[in-house]
Parts: structure tokens; sequence; C-alpha cells
């Protein structure tokens, strides 16, 4: 039980930061599909309630410091949510901007933060799936 309880925590450390990196751990270290799955989501999911609700906090602190700097990236998501809004930076946030990216560009943008963990939520479910079913099968590919 232990075991499995420092996988856990290591897939879900691991999407904190960078959600593919989830289901390559969770593969790596031979947890189930779902398992992985599942902690992948928890790990998105922790980094996004954190930033969302420490999100005031964070801005005021930003704020201070120095002016906004407008990088590529931050430009993306400035386009992506005039075309399609907060689920668009949902939708992206798994695979692009990261879940503390994502997280923090769907606060700087003012969003509700029930919509934003709402949002974060759905997508950080369906790419669990995707990316995960993905790597487990190819793998099988791949590793012949």
């Amino acid at each position: 039980m232990t075991m499995n309880f420092a996988k856990y925590i290591s897939v879900i450390a691991v999407s904190m930061l960078k959600f593919m990196g989830g289901p390559l751990t969770g593969l790596a270290i031979q947890l189930s599909w779902v398992e992985t799955a599942i902690c992948s989501v928890v790990g998105m999911m922790a980094t996004v309630v954190l930033i969302v609700f420490a999100g005031d906090f964070v801005s005021k602190i930003f704020q201070k410091k120095k002016p906004k700097k407008f990088t590529r990236l931050t430009r993306f998501g400035v386009k992506i949510r005039k075309q399609f809004g907060l689920s668009g930076i949902a939708l992206l946030t798994p695979i692009l901007f990261t879940p503390p990216l994502g997280a923090a560009l769907s606060v700087a943008f003012r969003y509700e933060k029930k919509a934003i963990i709402i949002n974060m939520l759905i997508s950080a479910m369906a790419w669990a799936l995707a990316q995960t079913l993905f790597f487990y099968f190819a793998k099988d590919l791949i590793f012949k």
C-alpha cells in the first residue's frame, strides 16, 4: 500500500507542473492506466485550485513588482481567449500551456473561480483519458 501511495504521489506531482508527464510517469512506474489517469487529473486540479484561490494574492505581488511582459505564449493565450474564451484556455492547458500557466491565464482574465475549476476539470479528465490510453497502447507498438 505504501509503495502505491508513493507512485500515486509521483504522478500527481509531475502532473501539477506538466500534465503530459503524468501519463508518462504512470507508464514508467507501472501503474494501471486508470490509476494513472486519475492521478494525472488530481495533479492538474491541485495546481488549478491552488492558483485560482491564491490568484488574488499572487496577482497583487506581481502587480507591485514590475510591469506585465507579453511573451509569445501569453500573446497566444490572449488570442485563444478572444476566439474561444475560457473553454479554449482550458482545452489547451494540459497540452500546451501547462497547469500553472493555464490557471494563471484564467485568473488573469478574471473568469469566475467556479467556471475555471469546472472547465479545467472537464479538460483534465478528457486529456488524461486520451493521453493515458494513447501512451499505454502506443508502448506496445513502440517497444515490441
